[in-house]
């Protein structure tokens, strides 16, 4: 695909009438591409576990964390209700000297490691499978497709792809990097492993690894290494369930054209109806990975099930 810088309009036009899923799994349909991440999947994926090895590839959900409040996005707050001080007070009027510990955390859903539901993005009014955006996800939240819909859904075989390690500097893309379909397929080929329908693919840039050693700085919404817009065409072919990155917004930013804000999650998310991750840290699996060349294992992510979320946080765990 090629690129007219001045023309984000009719790059997205083309792009999701040439990717569109709409009504490949019926009408009535709430989990896009998780379609493709079937029983036999999850078997697949659950016999890649040799040595009981997990990763957590979570961030850390406190108030260190990368948002700047861009779109009101915060950072966790966690806030204790109950404290051992409360308990050796005797303030909290239990029997038999029993004291508890209570805590609530408030943070928007897509603060830190999370997915993007199917709910998240629009295109000119239309959410995934082409329905009206405008009834589909309401103030009472979204009315269909809601993440909860995919709580079962999400764990199978899946792929690291370390991007950064196969053609970057040092284990790291600069900001900036357009990653193509053919990177992804060089780095596979560069791992020895293969991308199979069905699976969960995971993109590491090395950005996080970058951010972690100098600080945030633009790490919400700045310049980023990320996908092309023309892996859309890639990731269409592949039919995988589900792709996440370690980068605050999947996409390449600045993105490819002169005027355009994420344009690859508008072609993906409501037409194809792909699962995007966004913010996983990917740093110890990728070490693990480059030291046993074992690029394919077994991930269990789902979200929590809140009703009606567009995206939520979650502890995505990778197992070898």
């Amino acid at each position: 695909m090629r690129l007219d810088r001045n023309d984000p309009e009719g790059a997205v036009a083309q792009a999701a009438k040439a990717y569109s899923n709409w009504g490949r799994w019926g009408a009535d349909d709430r989990l896009g591409t998780l379609n493709f991440l079937t029983e036999d999947k999850r078997l697949q994926g659950a016999a890649l576990i040799r040595r009981g090895v997990s990763f957590s590839l979570a961030q850390p959900f406190d108030m260190n964390g990368p948002q700047k409040g861009w779109r009101r996005r915060t950072n966790p707050v966690h806030t204790m209700l109950d404290t051992g001080a409360d308990a050796a007070l005797g303030t909290q009027g239990l029997p038999h000297g029993i004291g508890g510990a209570d805590d609530v955390v408030a943070m928007p859903l897509q603060c830190s490691t999370q997915w993007d539901g199917l709910g998240h993005i629009f295109d000119h009014g239309k959410a995934w499978n082409g329905r009206d955006a405008a009834t589909t996800v309401t103030s009472g939240g979204d009315q269909v497709t809601g993440i909860e819909h995919m709580a079962a859904q999400i764990a199978g075989r899946a792929v690291l792809l370390d991007v950064g390690r196969a053609i970057g500097t040092d284990g790291e893309l600069t900001d900036g990097f357009a990653i193509t379909g053919e990177h992804l397929e060089e780095t596979a080929r560069a791992q020895g492993v293969g991308v199979e329908r069905g699976d969960i693919v995971l993109v590491r840039t090395g950005q996080l690894a970058r951010v972690q050693r100098d600080g945030w700085g633009e790490y919400a919404g700045g310049p980023a290494p990320g996908l092309s817009f023309t892996t859309a065409e890639w990731l269409h072919r592949s039919e995988i369930a589900a792709i996440a990155t370690d980068t605050w917004g999947f996409e390449v930013r600045p993105n490819e054209f002169e005027a355009a804000f994420q344009p690859l999650h508008q072609v993906v998310i409501p037409n194809m109806g792909l699962l995007v991750g966004e913010m996983w840290n990917l740093e110890a699996l990728a070490a693990d990975c480059a030291a046993d060349g074992v690029y394919a294992f077994f991930l269990a992510a789902p979200p929590l099930p809140i009703t009606g979320a567009v995206g939520s946080p979650i502890n995505p765990l990778a197992v070898k």
